[in-house]
């Protein structure tokens, strides 16, 4: 297993104690890096430390919570995001009460410890995703940029995304590089690959949407557009080797340590499995 069910299974066995009485350790992302990257508030208080913005927001365990928080806020539609989920499930965007409690209570059914963020809207704003990879002498690279064609609003799954990013100028990507070295070392990934997601409005500049230690739907497509096999590389460093010491699959020469450059754009949209629609009831 991998992705989101591998770090909620990961979670749940340290907390039953198992992997204690067994001997059993993680490595690539450890457990407090992964409580750090999936709590909403813990990756809050981490992106703070570090002087990161992220949309005016709060964490609710209870519906009764979750509504004092949209009272603060102030205003809708407001973005509802359960911690420990994957691809949105009990998520969503509400426009108005009624809708807010509804996509609460699915949120706090389907989270893995019963926590929901809400969060002001950024509706409309750019989406950009970095894929970053660290080894274990603290190395980073950047693997691939993806930009999202739709706006924020359409989850990341179901946009339509092109890489590298087209329209973003050279000193705002530098910036989200910067940005995305400076979370994986943060939130403490010792070794792999990490996927973090921004939002850009350049009248408002940029904030932190989230940050999944573990490759993703995109990481997917950042392996298939440079020829760099994420995954493969996140199981190497993991038992101890560092990027200098693994030659590129493409070049056959220089060493992972070397960022990918592509010449080319890869776009990638979203496909219904249509073949399931004659069997839902």
């Amino acid at each position: 297993m991998g992705g989101q069910t591998a770090l909620n299974l990961a979670v749940s066995l340290a907390d039953s104690g198992a992997l204690d009485r067994l001997g059993v350790r993680l490595i690539g992302a450890s457990l407090p890096a992964i409580r750090a990257a999936e709590d909403r508030q813990l990756f809050k208080q981490a992106m703070n430390r570090i002087g990161l913005k992220t949309p005016p927001s709060g964490i609710g365990t209870t519906l009764e919570e979750c509504l004092v928080i949209a009272e603060d806020i102030g205003e809708f539609p407001l973005i509802v995001g359960p911690a420990f989920t994957l691809g949105g499930t009990g998520g969503g965007i509400a426009y108005n009460r009624s809708e807010f409690e509804d996509i609460c209570r699915a949120g706090l059914a389907a989270s893995h410890t019963r926590q929901v963020l809400i969060e002001k809207s950024l509706l409309g704003w750019k989406e950009y995703e970095l894929d970053v990879m660290r080894d274990m002498a603290d190395n980073v690279v950047m693997i691939c940029s993806i930009e999202n064609i739709d706006p924020m609003g359409v989850h990341t799954g179901d946009s339509i995304t092109v890489a590298p990013t087209e329209t973003l100028t050279d000193k705002e990507y530098q910036r989200l590089r910067d940005y995305s070295v400076a979370i994986i070392r943060e939130i403490g990934v010792e070794c792999g690959g990490s996927n973090v997601q921004f939002a850009v409005n350049p009248a408002d500049g940029e904030e932190v949407i989230e940050m999944n230690p573990r490759v993703s739907r995109s990481s997917a497509t950042a392996s298939k557009a440079t020829g760099f096999p994420i995954a493969k590389m996140a199981a190497k460093l993991s038992v101890g080797y560092t990027l200098d010491q693994i030659p590129n699959d493409i070049t056959k020469k220089t060493p992972a340590s070397f960022e990918p450059s592509i010449d080319h754009v890869v776009t990638k949209r979203a496909k219904d499995n249509v073949w399931g629609y004659g069997r839902a009831q």
